[in-house]
């Protein structure tokens, strides 16, 4: 049995230790907003925070989150008015969205470390999150936009 802290809620999960905690997200605890994109940890899609950092949850198992706390998109702010998703409604930035939560969570764990970040530190931070819209001109507004505090 394992014990988690997931938006600052305690649950606990009896199955498959050595699954992934994304599907513990969407398929225990019915928080769909965390996505499955790729599976292998490259597009982002899945992207929530442990302890703060930014972390693909296909790739950590289930088990290994430990006393470590997991914020979903859900848990981002309670009103969905986080100033990075302030910053994603009023640029626009999501066409198709499906990405968004993790670009948003990665956004977010970006500002939480560095809160006026360059233009450069912006791309390397959101590069490993995957827009298949292109969106990312606007991806890049909405974190500007966010790190001044909308």
């Amino acid at each position: 049995m394992v014990e988690l802290t997931i938006n600052g809620q305690r649950h606990t999960y009896d199955g498959d230790a050595d699954v992934p905690l994304l599907w513990v997200i969407r398929d225990e605890l019915g928080l769909t907003g965390t996505k499955f994109g790729c599976g292998g940890g490259f597009c982002g899609a899945c992207t929530v925070h442990l302890n703060g950092v930014a972390v693909r949850s296909c790739q950590v198992q289930v088990s290994s989150v430990g006393d470590r706390k997991v914020v979903t998109i859900e848990g981002l702010h309670p009103e969905g008015n986080h100033p990075v998703q302030r910053a994603w409604r009023e640029t626009s930035a999501p066409q198709c969205g499906y990405c968004h939560a993790g670009q948003i969570m990665q956004a977010a764990a970006l500002l939480a470390q560095n809160p006026k970040p360059s233009d450069q530190e912006i791309f390397d931070s959101m590069s490993g999150n995957i827009c298949r819209c292109g969106c990312y001109q606007r991806i890049a507004e909405a974190v500007r936009l966010a790190s001044t505090g909308v």
